[in-house]
């Protein structure tokens, strides 16, 4: 296992101290736990570039670690009331349908490069930015209902970059249907 790929499983690793803190209420060291989980994101990524350390097992574990880490904010905050409970329906569904659809594709289609979407990219940029204000507003004891605005925008990028990869997948596998 190489460097990237060590600090990728570490990302995942982080994730029940994340939800801990946050169910007992230690906002600020969830907040923290969430701030170095970013980082190692991003350090993982820069490492595996710079050294020429791509992996298979990366390309995979990577999108994976952020998903989940994603995936249990939005159902922990929901848990403890912070989230209304539609907004973490809408997300882990996205991402269960991404995930199925990138398998299927990876099933059938041998050797097909699955690669995220720009609008896939800024929803899960619009995600992680709520999530870290949602985090910090609890560390301050701010009322999160201020974030509504941020929230709406972010659910409907949710919604449509799940409807475009179902449309990508669906182009795709009609694509091939054709060829063959």
């Amino acid at each position: 296992m190489n460097l990237p790929n060590f600090i990728t499983l570490c990302r995942i690793l982080m994730i029940p101290f994340f939800i801990n803190f946050l169910v007992y209420n230690y906002n600020l060291y969830a907040f923290g736990v969430f701030l170095l989980a970013g980082i190692s994101d991003a350090l993982d990524g820069f490492i595996a570039r710079t050294s020429k350390k791509k992996t298979r097992l990366g390309t995979i574990l990577d999108p994976m670690a952020d998903k989940l880490l994603l995936s249990s904010s939005f159902l922990t905050m929901t848990i403890i009331q912070k989230m209304p409970v539609w907004v973490s329906i809408i997300v882990i569904s996205r991402d269960i349908i991404i995930i199925i659809g990138a398998l299927m594709l990876l099933l059938f289609y041998e050797g097909l490069n699955i690669s995220p979407s720009i609008l896939g990219k800024g929803t899960t940029l619009f995600q992680i930015l709520y999530v870290i204000l949602t985090l910090l507003f609890l560390v301050l004891e701010k009322d999160v209902a201020v974030l509504s605005p941020l929230l709406w925008i972010t659910i409907g990028l949710t919604v449509v970059s799940g409807i475009q990869y179902i449309y990508i997948w669906f182009k795709l596998l009609n694509s091939n249907d054709k060829q063959s």
